[in-house]
C-alpha cells in the first residue's frame, strides 16, 4: 500500500475540473457518436466517447500533460521518467517536447513496433526509449530503478492522483456533449486511473450513473485487488489488450474504486477480438484491443453478457485508444475465430500409408469446413504421423457433425482444448 509519508490525497471531482481548465489547450475534445449497430443490438442509445482520436491516439494525454503541466523549475531540471505498454508513453513524450522537459521511457519487449515509433516520433530527441521486460510491470520496476538512480520523477501511468484528475477529465466532457447524465458508463480498466478520475467526478456530477469498469479476462487484476482487499501481483496474464494487461493494480486507484463502490467485470479477449473487427468492418473505427473492451462487454438485458443494458437507457462506452499495429490483425482474426467457435484444433494420427489425408478428406470435413492449418512431418520408421490441424467451420452447427464423423473414423482424433500448450504453441 501507499506509505503514509509518500502519500498524497485523494483526487476530487474538483482536481478533475481543475485539470480539465489546464490541460485544455493541449488535447481535444473527443466526439461522443451513438453506435446504430450496438444500440440496435441492445436497444439501449450507446454513444462511443472516441478517445482514439486524440494526437495520441489514447486518453493517455490527459493525464501526462495534466501532470508535467503542474512540474516545479527544480523537477523540470531533474527530468522525468515512465513506464508504459504504448499509450502512456506517447502522451508523456509528446508533453515532454510540447513542455521542454528531458524524459527517459521503458516500455516492454511485448509493446507493438507501431506503438514504439510513435512515442519516438512525438517525443523528438526529447526522450529515450527503452525496450526491456517482458510486461509493463517489468518495465514499471526499471523505471523506478531509473529514478533511484538518476533522481528522475517517476511518472505513473495511472497510480498517481495528477495522472488520475487528468484521465477523469474524460467524465465532465461525456457531461458537457450529452447535456445530462447517462444511465451507465462502461471504462476498460488496466491499472485503474481512468475508472477511478471517472468516478470521482461521477459521484458528484453524476451520483446516479453506473459506472462499471471491464478488465480483460486474462489479467483482471483490479477484480483480484478488490477481492484480496490490497493490490496483488498476478502470475502469467494474457498481455493480447496490452493498455489494459497490468499485473498489478494500483494503490490509489484500488483505494478509489473501493470509496465510490465501483463494479467490476471481465470481457474474453476473444470477446474483444470481436468487437474490434466489428468496430473497423461496420463503424470504421481503428480500436487497439483495449480500446474496444468497454463496447465488448455490452449486451441486452439476459444476453449474459458481461454489462447488460435496459432498453431506452442512454449507455457510453470508452474507446480508450487506437494504437494498434495492422500486423496484429492475423492474431485477431484467430481470436475472434475461436471465440465464435468458428475455429477448433486436433491432433490426428494419420496411419503411414497412401490415401490415408484422402480418406480424412471425404469421410470427416463437411461441405463447409476448411482446413487452416496443417503441420504434419511424415516418418518412416513410424506406423502412425501426428498432425497438427486447424478447421474453420461454416457455422457454429458444423461442430456437432463434425465430431460426430471424427467419432465413427478409423482414425485416432484428439481435440486440442484452449488451454493446452500445444493451442498456445499454435495458435
Amino acid at each position: 500500500m501507499i506509505e503514509q509519508r509518500n502519500r498524497r490525497p485523494l483526487p476530487t471531482s474538483a482536481d478533475v475540473e481543475d485539470a480539465a481548465a489546464r490541460i485544455s489547450d493541449e488535447i481535444v475534445t473527443t466526439p461522443l457518436h451513438v453506435s446504430d449497430r450496438l444500440s440496435q443490438l441492445t436497444g439501449a442509445t450507446v454513444h462511443l466517447k472516441r478517445e482514439d482520436l486524440q494526437p495520441v491516439r489514447s486518453y493517455k494525454i490527459r493525464g501526462a500533460f495534466n501532470f508535467i503541466l503542474q512540474l516545479d523549475e527544480e523537477q523540470h531540471r531533474r527530468g522525468v521518467v515512465c513506464a508504459s505498454a504504448g499509450n502512456h508513453a506517447q502522451g508523456f513524450a509528446r508533453a515532454c517536447r510540447a513542455l521542454g522537459v528531458k524524459g527517459t521511457i521503458f516500455v516492454p519487449k511485448t509493446t507493438p513496433r507501431q506503438k514504439i515509433e510513435r512515442i519516438r516520433y512525438f517525443g523528438g530527441e526529447h526522450v529515450e526509449v527503452i525496450i526491456d521486460g517482458s510486461t509493463y510491470d517489468d518495465a514499471s520496476d526499471l523505471a523506478k530503478r531509473h529514478s533511484e538512480l538518476t533522481d528522475a520523477l517517476v511518472i505513473s501511468a495511472f497510480d498517481d492522483p495528477l495522472t488520475i484528475a487528468g484521465q477523469g477529465t474524460i467524465a465532465l466532457e461525456i457531461l458537457e456533449q450529452l447535456g445530462r447524465a447517462p444511465d451507465v458508463i462502461v471504462v476498460p480498466v488496466g491499472g485503474g486511473g481512468l475508472i477511478a478520475g471517472m468516478a470521482a467526478y461521477a459521484s458528484v456530477h453524476m451520483p446516479q450513473t453506473r459506472v462499471v469498469g471491464v478488465e480483460p479476462h486474462g489479467a483482471a487484476s483490479m477484480t483480484a485487488a478488490i477481492a484480496a482487499g490490497r493490490p496483488v501481483t498476478l502470475g502469467n496474464i494474457d498481455t493480447f489488450a496490452d493498455g489494459t494487461a497490468v499485473r498489478r493494480a494500483g494503490d490509489y486507484t484500488l483505494e478509489m474504486i473501493r470509496q465510490y463502490d465501483v463494479p467490476m467485470t471481465t470481457v474474453q479477449e476473444g470477446r474483444a477480438a470481436t468487437e474490434m473487427l466489428s468496430l473497423y468492418q461496420v463503424d470504421g473505427i481503428i480500436a487497439e484491443p483495449s480500446g474496444a473492451i468497454a463496447p465488448a462487454a455490452v449486451g441486452p438485458v439476459g444476453s449474459g453478457a458481461p454489462v447488460e443494458v435496459a432498453p431506452g437507457s442512454d449507455v457510453v462506452c470508452i474507446i480508450s485508444g487506437g494504437n494498434n499495429d495492422i500486423s496484429r490483425y492475423a492474431e485477431v482474426l484467430e481470436r475472434s475465430l475461436v471465440h465464435e467457435g468458428l475455429k477448433h484444433y486436433f491432433i490426428v494420427n494419420f496411419p503411414q500409408e497412401p490415401g490415408a489425408l484422402r480418406s480424412f478428406l471425404n469421410d470427416v470435413l463437411g461441405p463447409d469446413d476448411d482446413i487452416a492449418l496443417f503441420d504434419y512431418v511424415k516418418r518412416n520408421d513410424r506406423e502412425t504421423g501426428p498432425a497438427f490441424v486447424g478447421i474453420t467451420l461454416g457455422s457454429q452447427e458444423d461442430l456437432g457433425p463434425l465430431l460426430e464423423r471424427m467419432d465413427a473414423s478409423p482414425l485416432e482424433i484428439e481435440r486440442v482444448s484452449q488451454d493446452s500448450p500445444l493451442f498456445r504453441m499454435f495458435v
